[in-house]
């Protein structure tokens, strides 16, 4: 039996971090740690801190972090790409080009006989639910909006689309860095899990990205949630071999996989 993983919130790219090569070097070595025991791998959202395709141009740069998830997908090993607020603007590239399946919505899903609700999680978030983050998302969405910003040249809309980025990120750091675990009654994922369940009680793991912390609870007897950390400074991933899932930090040389 061959293993699932999971992972999320890589932000390949991002201006706001030092290290850049560092950071996918890591990512590329944990797959290419796994790449004989996966049977899947299950990619949450914002692997990419900006990504855009134009028809006939991609960003440049993820050079080997693609290579090794073409070599993956070439090895039959099932490579999921959840579109995550950083990272949803994407074409046919990735499918296409690298064998990735691109999910855009969350997924339900069985694995080994048990449920699996997988999503980013940033339109979940109880905490998102406001007008300007609400707005912000739609236009994200717009196809209007998404073909006028093709008639903008790579560069200057690669460029805008990364500086925003970096912003985002500077402006979380100088605030403090991500909010802490708010507690079972005020973390938003956990409370749209908890509602959810009353509606589908048959869901024994949530999965979320997003939240950039590490969390794995249960919500009940036969129900366990995590969040999934990030790949910049955590380097968390989970696993499922189809009877336990755990989940831990990726240290070159240390961990087991």
């Amino acid at each position: 039996m061959k293993n699932y993983y999971f992972i999320s919130d890589a932000h390949l790219g991002s201006r706001a971090f030092q290290h850049a090569r560092t950071r996918e070097r890591r990512l590329v070595n944990f797959l290419d740690a796994i790449k004989d025991k996966a049977e899947a791998v299950y990619m949450l959202g914002d692997m990419f801190d900006f990504w855009f395709e134009y028809d006939e141009v991609v960003p440049r740069g993820f050079t080997r972090f693609l290579g090794k998830v073409s070599e993956l997908t070439d090895r039959g090993v099932e490579v999921h790409f959840f579109q995550g607020n950083h990272d949803m603007w994407c074409g046919d590239y990735l499918e296409k080009e690298c064998g990735m399946i691109i999910h855009k919505e969350a997924l339900t899903t069985e694995i080994c006989g048990r449920e699996f609700y997988i999503a980013h999680g940033h339109q979940l978030d109880y905490r998102d639910h406001n007008w300007k983050t609400e707005f912000m998302y739609s236009l994200f969405e717009s196809r209007t909006l998404r073909r006028l910003a093709k008639m903008i040249h790579p560069h200057w809309f690669m460029n805008f689309g990364l500086n925003w980025a970096k912003r985002s990120r500077v402006k979380h750091i100088e605030a403090g860095g991500e909010p802490p675990y708010q507690g079972e009654d005020k973390e938003g994922l956990v409370l749209y899990a908890k509602d959810y369940l009353k509606t589908h009680p048959n869901i024994n793991y949530f999965l979320f990205g997003h939240r950039h912390i590490e969390l794995d609870m249960f919500l009940n007897r036969t129900c366990r949630m995590m969040i999934l950390g990030e790949w910049y400074s955590l380097f968390t991933y989970a696993v499922f071999d189809g009877e336990n899932m755990f989940m831990d930090n990726y240290i070159e040389g240390e961990t087991e996989l």
